[in-house]
């Protein structure tokens, strides 16, 4: 009411407001009600809204705009406010920011149906005891003006992270996809001995040039079918939050370059920044850092002490 009325007051006046608005809704503050609440001091409710609002603003922006109450809840915490969900959920919606909802796939491979194909390891359970024991690897694409940048990812599924990532103008396995695994394998060195790499049935993840490339480095390739949401689950997740987030809010785009390097931004957001719900509100750095972490505790001791 009283914001009402300060937007109105210099237009109307304070008592034609408060009296015109009393007759309209039940309940309406008076003119002398309106007075006292403008000398009264601000509470201590308001006084943190006042404080936080601008903060939730910041954070959001600079999270590509696309946290909820729930992550802003978590990123909050993280930040170090003591601040309850509803809370957030209020003084975001008094800021006017809010998070984003993934729209429908659209499926960008096709199957080769006369190649033979690498049976399905994973049988749509993308779950991995340690980082670089399963990879799954999708393809996307994003129309731009000067035609269709094709996007390729390969991501850890023990942490989520980004492990290669490629941007052409092209789909051909030698160019796309295959530059994408190369850097992946790397941080390895090359070596990925006892990984299991999953993809779809589509004929860039098919070709020779491709699977030849899996095999030297010591992986073992595995595919479900092309369209499937569910026999490749994380990687069509990858490719589904990477056009929410960051295609669909900042385009339209001009160039495969200008996608290029927005990729390169967005991938170091995903691994170092980004809080991940599946990841208990973790970054994927800060899993794997975890894990190490782990490794290098002295026998007998807890890892949750080793960690402190």
């Amino acid at each position: 009411m009283i914001a009402f009325v300060d937007k109105m007051r210099d237009r109307f006046g304070v008592e034609l407001v408060c009296r015109v608005m009393r007759q309209a809704e039940v309940g309406f503050l008076t003119a002398r009600g309106y007075r006292a609440a403008k000398a009264r001091p601000a509470s201590a409710r308001q006084l943190r809204d006042e404080l936080l609002i601008p903060e939730i603003v910041r954070l959001h922006a600079e999270n590509y705009g696309v946290y909820g109450a729930r992550k802003m809840h978590a990123l909050l915490r993280r930040q170090g406010w003591v601040i309850g969900r509803d809370q957030t959920g209020r003084l975001m919606r008094i800021a006017g920011v809010h998070g984003v909802k993934r729209s429908k796939k659209v499926f960008t491979t096709k199957s080769d149906s006369a190649s033979e194909k690498p049976k399905d390891l994973v049988q749509r359970q993308f779950t991995a005891d340690a980082p670089r024991r399963l990879w799954v690897a999708d393809v996307t694409y994003v129309a731009t003006w000067s035609g269709f940048a094709y996007v390729a990812f390969v991501t850890d599924v023990f942490s989520r992270r980004i492990v290669g990532w490629n941007v052409a103008s092209t789909l051909k396995a030698d160019i796309l996809p295959l530059q994408a695994l190369n850097m992946a394998a790397w941080a390895t060195d090359g070596n990925l001995d006892g990984l299991v790499h999953h993809a779809d049935h589509g004929s860039n993840y098919l070709a020779v040039v491709y699977t030849d490339r899996i095999e030297e480095l010591g992986a073992t390739p595995s595919t479900g079918t092309v369209g499937d949401s569910f026999d490749n689950a994380m990687a069509e997740a990858v490719n589904g939050l990477y056009k929410t987030e960051l295609i669909r809010r900042r385009g339209p785009w001009r160039t495969v370059e200008q996608v290029e390097l927005a990729t390169l931004e967005y991938v170091w957001w995903w691994n170092n920044q980004r809080l991940h719900g599946e990841l208990d509100m973790r970054t994927p750095a800060e899993v794997e850092a975890d894990y190490y972490t782990g490794l290098d505790t002295p026998l007998g001791t807890p890892v949750s002490q080793a960690a402190r």
